[in-house]
């Protein structure tokens, strides 16, 4: 994705009237003002994006305490903000799905809010770390996370000396990692009335027992979903000698149907300049939904990616889009990197893990600034390309 350079200039103007209008629900002007000033920080300041460092760069003399405040402690919504980035990305770049990802915010010590030693699914190892879910509006190159959950590790409900130390709400609990991903989908759909959008998510270094969970929530829900994941995932075959038994995995699965359904070459262009790129996928019958009256279930079907050659996939997605005609479901495939990629971005450019506060409102508070911050660049170069 393109970079945006922000400094002086139209840009300039263009990022206070954006601010002017995502931070126009914030109850007092002081706020406002040090919400501009944070964003502006995160865009410009060279290096980690700190208080100490947003205050010399931006306001030009110490202001330390009164960002610290403002992030950390200051009682405004952070879900209005987000709301209004929602929108407002949602009205003006081409969204085709909803992503959702996992991001560790490495810390030392055991006293920032949600820290533990945990696995990270985003890095492959266990980390001293935060985990954080967000949820991404994705299209043909653009990506923004608009939406953020702290995901509590368990040892955090029965630790009340650290919640109080970090300010942790009462309702704030530890949940499976699928019921974090449907609290995101359901603040898009239900509280900000998004229109929906297939779900992209990489399950492939979570738990197979809450994967039912997640596509059953989907499916509740009336969404289509296209869920990454393993050759080893467990699937409760609908065809063959496991239908309605136990669990057959994916790639069983896939050699079951390799001899019955024919490969069917897709071409795509992807990278910076674009290149034409073509590869061959094979789809089959995997299960049903497992929810409701029967008369109501749909259709899930496993989509592998599986060159001409190979002896085996090289990737798998569960869905319940239909892949008979897979050109359409192999380009939204084809876009679960992105989300990754603006995340990646982020951590780069915009400060995502340099938040140095300890409390569950200021972790809230600066992934929304950071979040704000990233859309600006899109928004602004999405206005740029419609000759604004």
């Amino acid at each position: 994705m393109r970079e945006l350079n922000v400094r002086g200039g139209e840009a300039d103007g263009l990022l206070a009237e954006y601010c002017r209008d995502l931070f126009s629900e914030l109850p007092r002007s002081d706020q406002r003002a040090w919400a501009e000033v944070y964003v502006r920080g995160l865009l410009t300041v060279p290096g980690r994006k700190t208080p100490a460092r947003i205050s010399e760069h931006i306001v030009g003399k110490p202001a330390v305490a009164q960002l610290q405040q403002f992030v950390n402690q200051s009682p405004w919504d952070h879900l209005q903000v987000l709301g209004r980035l929602a929108g407002a990305c949602a009205a003006s770049l081409p969204v085709r799905a909803w992503a959702l990802d996992t991001v560790a915010f490495p810390k030392t010590g055991k006293c920032s809010v949600g820290v533990s030693r945990q696995y990270s699914a985003a890095d492959g190892k266990v980390l001293n770390c935060q985990l954080g879910m967000a949820a991404s509006l994705v299209g043909d190159g653009c990506a923004v996370p608009v939406d953020w959950q702290l995901m509590l590790p368990a040892e955090w409900d029965q630790d009340a000396k650290r919640r109080t130390c970090a300010h942790v709400p009462s309702e704030a609990r530890h949940l499976p990692d699928w019921q974090y991903g449907l609290q995101l989908v359901d603040e898009l759909l239900v509280d900000w009335a998004l229109s929906p959008r297939p779900v992209l998510v990489d399950w492939r270094r979570f738990p197979d027992e809450g994967l039912d969970d997640l596509l059953r929530g989907f499916e509740e829900r009336g969404l289509g979903y296209l869920v990454r994941i393993d050759s080893s995932t467990g699937i409760r075959s609908a065809v063959g000698r496991h239908a309605g038994g136990r669990l057959s995995t994916a790639y069983d699965l896939g050699r079951q149907a390799q001899g019955r359904t024919k490969h069917t070459t897709v071409a795509w262009r992807e990278g910076d300049p674009p290149r034409l790129r073509q590869t061959q996928f094979l789809s089959c019958l995997a299960s049903e939904s497992s929810g409701g009256p029967r008369s109501l279930r749909q259709p899930r079907w496993l989509l592998m990616e599986w060159p001409a050659g190979r002896d085996r996939p090289r990737n798998y997605w569960f869905t319940n889009l239909d892949t008979r005609q897979p050109a359409g479901v192999v380009g939204l495939a084809k876009l679960g990197d992105s989300s990754r990629s603006a995340l990646e971005q982020m951590l780069r450019t915009a400060g995502l893990q340099d938040f140095e506060g300890r409390s569950f409102r200021g972790w809230h508070h600066h992934v929304t600034l950071a979040s704000v911050a990233f859309g600006f660049g899109l928004l602004a170069m999405a206005r740029a390309d419609e000759g604004y």
